[in-house]
């Protein structure tokens, strides 16, 4: 399935509290391990089997496309550009008809999680819902919400940001869903996937999907998170997948 399943990667991001460390550089530029963190983000794709990605930019996106070009790490390029910020949601609806499959793979481009994405894009195929996310144990952090999940897999709601419980799931950014309903955010406006537009699906009885993985989602979006992923990606490869310890197998 992911050779014919276009990829948006979203890195319009300005990261606006990473100045400290990244200076004026877009957040998806930021260096990791000697690489631009979208470089991680790229090769994942094409590890698992994608061939062609949206990147969705906003702030400096020239030196995005000036750094990627039309190609790179496997991947055909085109550029989604919004000209002011648009939210998740309304991102994703700009970038729309550069999609040209009927699925699309959506990625956070300022967060990582080596999760098998392949096995994402078997079971959004085999399990037919209207949207799935990559979810991932909570890590005790306080400003992250809670995803509830049924027995069966299906989202049941979202919970406000809180301190976590040792078996709670958290977004890790990572989605599947139909061109179809990404033709119905509303176009050329602001809009949040995580604030406006889960919570509305759920009311209307969408069919929402949590797709579980075991390991952690790292993001860079402060300096002490940075700083973090800086050692916890050191060992990342660009073809190939992320170091673990001996005995890590998850």
């Amino acid at each position: 399935m992911p050779s014919a399943v276009d990829a948006i990667v979203l890195c319009g991001g300005a990261g606006l509290r990473l100045r400290s460390v990244s200076g004026n550089a877009p957040k998806s530029l930021t260096n990791i391990g000697g690489r631009p963190f979208l470089e991680l983000l790229l090769s994942q794709l094409h590890r698992h089997g994608f061939q062609r990605a949206v990147l969705a930019v906003g702030y400096r996106g020239d030196a995005i496309r000036a750094h990627f070009g039309d190609r790179a790490l496997g991947l055909s390029l085109e550029y989604s550009t919004e000209t002011t910020p648009l939210g998740t949601a309304g991102a994703l609806r700009n970038a729309m008809d550069l999609i040209h499959s009927g699925t699309a793979l959506i990625m956070n481009g300022d967060s990582y999680t080596d999760a098998d994405l392949s096995a994402f894009a078997d079971d959004y195929r085999a399990a037919k819902p209207d949207f799935s996310m990559v979810v991932v144990p909570a890590d005790g952090r306080s400003d992250i919400g809670l995803v509830s999940i049924d027995p069966g897999g299906k989202i049941a709601g979202f919970k406000e940001k809180q301190s976590s419980l040792a078996t709670a799931q958290v977004n890790a950014g990572i989605y599947m869903t139909s061109k179809q309903l990404l033709g119905e955010i509303p176009a050329g406006i602001p809009v949040s996937l995580e604030e406006q537009l889960f919570p509305r699906w759920l009311a209307e009885g969408k069919y929402l999907r949590a797709f579980r993985y075991a390991g952690e989602c790292i993001d860079i979006g402060t300096p002490e998170r940075y700083r973090s992923a800086q050692e916890s990606l050191a060992n990342a490869e660009v073809d190939g997948a992320r170091s673990r310890p001996e005995g890590d197998r998850r």
